[in-house]
């Protein structure tokens, strides 16, 4: 269970699109966007989990063109959701005024995203643990995944909002959000390149 535990901690914390976005939806948008957003995130990353754990995952891969779909709405709505971290300091009406990213936001992002599926099926696949049953195990991971998951994010959001609060100028605080935006497209890409490159996107297997 520890090297289960240790291996979530490293998996999560690594910057992947639901922990750079928190960071950016905090720093663009503060606590109370930042917290609906990251609620949906949570809630989706369990819908990616339950779908991981019953092989639906494996179903909805197994045809390519689920997969091809994946791909153009994760690439999609991430440069979406980057525009709108990056432009949020911008002085322009339109874009100031645009509604922040929320519960949906947030489950959605779960349900496009690689880095989900790629580090659930790793987790629960994974890491067997002796002398339990199946059930036992999955409901053991769950616990173990969601207490860890839950305050890294809220690390990630807090450092986010932080960044807004240091009275930094505009400029400045443009010139962050731009670059956390351009951090989260960079790991997109790398997402997609590695879900391409695994089972996920070669032969209808989830790893």
């Amino acid at each position: 269970m520890l090297s289960f535990a240790l291996a979530v901690f490293l998996l999560i914390i690594t910057p992947g699109p639901g922990v750079l976005s928190t960071a950016g939806v905090g720093s663009a948008f503060g606590y109370r966007s930042g917290f609906s957003y990251v609620t949906g995130l949570w809630a989706g990353n369990n819908l990616v989990c339950i779908a991981v754990v019953t092989g639906l995952a494996t179903i909805m891969f197994s045809a390519p063109i689920l997969r091809e779909v994946l791909i153009v709405l994760s690439t999609g709505y991430l440069v979406y959701l980057a525009g709108r971290i990056a432009l949020a300091g911008a002085d322009i009406a339109f874009i100031k005024s645009a509604k922040p990213p929320e519960i949906f936001s947030g489950v959605f992002l779960q349900f496009i995203n690689p880095k989900a599926y790629a580090v659930n099926t790793a987790l629960f696949t994974g890491f067997k643990f002796e002398q339990l049953s199946l059930s036992t195990e999955i409901v053991i991971k769950f616990a173990i995944m969601n207490a860890i998951w839950i305050p890294l994010h809220l690390i990630w959001l807090f450092a986010g909002v932080k960044l807004n609060q240091l009275n930094l100028s505009r400029r400045t605080t443009r010139i962050i959000n731009l670059g956390m935006a351009m951090c989260l497209l960079g790991v997109v890409l790398l997402s997609i390149w590695s879900l391409m490159q695994s089972g996920l996107g070669g032969q209808g297997t989830v790893s």
